[in-house]
């Protein structure tokens, strides 16, 4: 009976090591195959990344826990007021959080970016991007995009990224990191985790958004011709080339 007993639980203890290791390949991978795929897609300098008609702009607290300003947020405002200055984008997209009435993601970005100089023309607000899923999927059935680029930190790009191309997106990222700001092991473990979830989002449990509603597409002005000619007229008055 001892000996039987001693048997039962060592093959119990075996079938749980091959299931740890198991899951422990499977995370592995299923981190490698969102990274390796997505690498192509993302650019590391802003303004080496691919223009667009829109920018789409993760919302994040505008605080941390401990009471200080979050540099992730900062670093994703200044990266795409910059992208907006450059012309690289016409239009941002600020899509996060809205579920109290003390906590808006989107609100705190449209102020900051206004205050940066953004006019308030070229920004529409996403109440609901509840997780970065729901906000390239209202990216694509509500506000009626099928191309963006995605301005978010380089730990949460590859993600980002592979959600909107695995809905039929065109989608490339561009980096907002703060290069004086650290990311925490916590948020480390927590991405890489989110990133397994993601595949199980997309392939097994076909995930939907939390709200999508009507259909709100984003309205761009159009350019003439002349909107086409001035700024290149522009930089040939400026350019040293052209100077006596």
């Amino acid at each position: 009976m001892y000996n039987a007993l001693l048997k039962a639980i060592k093959r119990l203890l075996m079938s749980l090591g091959a299931l740890l290791l198991l899951a422990a390949l499977l995370f592995i991978a299923g981190n490698l195959w969102v990274v390796t795929t997505t690498a192509a897609y993302i650019e590391q300098q802003p303004l080496q990344c691919r223009p667009d008609k829109v920018g789409i702009v993760f919302g994040t607290s505008h605080w941390t826990r401990s009471g200080v300003r979050n540099p992730h947020f900062h670093a994703r405002m200044r990266t795409a007021a910059a992208l907006i200055e450059q012309s690289q984008v016409e239009h941002l997209l600020l899509s996060g959080d809205n579920r109290t009435k003390a906590y808006n993601e989107p609100r705190a970005m449209w102020r900051d970016l206004h205050r940066r100089g953004v006019a308030a023309e070229r920004l529409t607000m996403d109440f609901a991007g509840f997780s970065t899923y729901d906000t390239l999927a209202r990216a694509r059935d509500v506000f009626q995009l099928d191309k963006a680029l995605l301005i978010t930190q380089s730990w949460h790009l590859p993600r980002a990224v592979f959600i909107g191309r695995a809905l039929g997106m065109d989608v490339t990222g561009c980096v907002a990191d703060d290069p004086t700001a650290g990311v925490e092991w916590g948020l480390k473990v927590r991405e890489w985790a989110a990133r397994v979830a993601t595949l199980g989002d997309l392939y097994i449990w076909n995930r939907q958004p939390y709200f999508l509603g009507s259909p709100e597409p984003i309205r761009l002005p159009k350019r003439t011709l002349i909107d086409l000619i001035l700024p290149s007229l522009d930089e040939r008055l400026i350019s040293p080339s052209l100077k006596p």
